[in-house]
């Protein structure tokens, strides 16, 4: 049986808490939805902030929501030596210990003590899907990317709820290496 999932390629992008949102956008102010993420319940919001690193900086990255429990700026390892910020390659949530950040919005700035990852590689998994496929939540996958310059990534977290839904998350340098794009079909193969 082909096990086959599909790929979503994650740009930079940054996730808030209520009060950061407040912070940089003014008291009692609302996320509201550009358009609706692969993961329910998930979007891209229509606000943008500045990330400001030692080296530079990146405007208008895009604020996905709802608000978090903790705020959590994601970037590709190109991005980190752009900003010059050494991201770690975290899990989601996972961000005990990892560097802050500067971020700007259109009602002030505040200063991310921790919290910036390149995202480990992972993907979305209902308990359906990963039951039906013999999958355990945070196995580490061999996943294949077809394709004109098609490769295997290793070390592919699973991550399995009743609230996810099937979706492959990879960053812009790993889709750029494979030639990837959103849409396409990846393929697991151990």
């Amino acid at each position: 049986m082909s096990k086959t999932v599909p790929v979503g390629v994650s740009a930079r992008h940054i996730h808030l808490t209520q009060e950061h949102i407040e912070a940089l956008f003014g008291a009692g102010y609302q996320l509201t939805e550009f358009k609706p993420l692969s993961q329910p319940g998930q979007f891209a919001a229509n606000e943008t902030v500045a990330v400001i690193g030692p080296k530079g900086q990146f405007d208008k990255v895009r604020i996905l929501g709802p608000a978090r429990s903790a705020s959590q700026l994601e970037i590709s390892r190109t991005d980190s030596f752009a900003i010059g910020v050494k991201a770690p390659v975290r899990e989601s949530g996972n961000i005990e210990g990892t560097p802050g950040i500067k971020v700007k919005g259109p009602a002030g700035e505040i200063e991310l003590e921790q919290g910036v990852i390149v995202a480990a590689r992972h993907i979305h998994f209902h308990t359906s899907d990963a039951e039906k496929w013999g999958i355990a939540d945070k196995q580490l996958l061999k996943v294949r990317l077809g394709g004109e310059r098609g490769l295997v990534l290793e070390n592919v977290i699973a991550r399995v709820s009743d609230s996810f839904a099937l979706d492959m998350h990879i960053d812009t340098d790993e889709a750029n290496a494979a030639g990837a794009s959103t849409g396409d079909t990846a393929e697991i193969v151990e």
